[in-house]
């Protein structure tokens, strides 16, 4: 069976707190890099669950290959700004709708072996990726605007896991923000983790000069 051709644009969906609503939004900061860098992207913001599961709709119809979740996060669940979802329930949402795609996120924590588990059986997709630990939002929105960045231009219509793999290792060592990214696998427990951690050994000054 070949595969469901989709376009390699990135779908944005955002919610914060009611108190971040009027800062910055990383979403947002993300969908205008995009913009200079000239790849297909769309960005919605919502409040609820059930905007969560429009929002999902909406990136199905719009083919986009790539779905970025930018929310808060925890162990077990991820936020909207009025709603608590758990892995569980997002597994529910996202049921049959990452066939053949990857889905990014950026929210404190939840990107672990819980999440991978509940979706790699029910969404299809292809990846996972997202931080380890808690992060702050200007810096890990750095982290994806140079992510997208050298993918995209690496290669415009695909993102290879060779490319995957380098891009990370290289920019978890320049920003020093912890990665963890999960693959697909057709062995249970159906995923493959690797861990992208930050160096805790700085060099020395004779590092420099040796």
């Amino acid at each position: 069976m070949s595969k469901q051709h989709t376009d390699p644009g990135v779908f944005i969906i955002e919610s914060l707190e009611i108190e971040d609503e009027n800062s910055p939004k990383e979403g947002e900061m993300i969908a205008h890099s995009l913009e200079m860098s000239a790849v297909d992207n769309r960005y919605i913001y919502i409040r609820t669950k059930d905007e969560l599961i429009f929002a999902v709709d909406q990136f199905i119809q719009s083919n986009f290959r790539f779905l970025h979740l930018s929310c808060h996060g925890k162990d077990n669940a991820i936020a909207t700004t009025l709603h608590i979802i758990s892995h569980s329930e997002l597994s529910e949402v996202l049921e049959n709708k990452l066939k053949y795609r990857r889905l990014f996120l950026s929210a404190c924590s939840t990107v672990n072996t819980s999440l991978a588990g509940y979706l790699f059986k029910t969404s299809g997709c292809n990846s996972i990726i997202g931080p380890e630990k808690a992060v702050n939002m200007d810096e890990v929105a750095i982290f994806w605007a140079s992510f997208y960045h050298l993918m995209f231009k690496g290669n415009p219509s695909a993102m290879k896991k060779k490319n995957i793999v380098e891009t990370l290792d290289k920019l978890v060592k320049l920003y020093e923000i912890p990665f963890v990214y999960y693959r697909k696998s057709t062995k249970a427990p159906y995923f493959k983790e690797e861990k992208f951690l930050v160096e805790t050994q700085k060099p020395s000054f004779d590092d420099y000069v040796g």
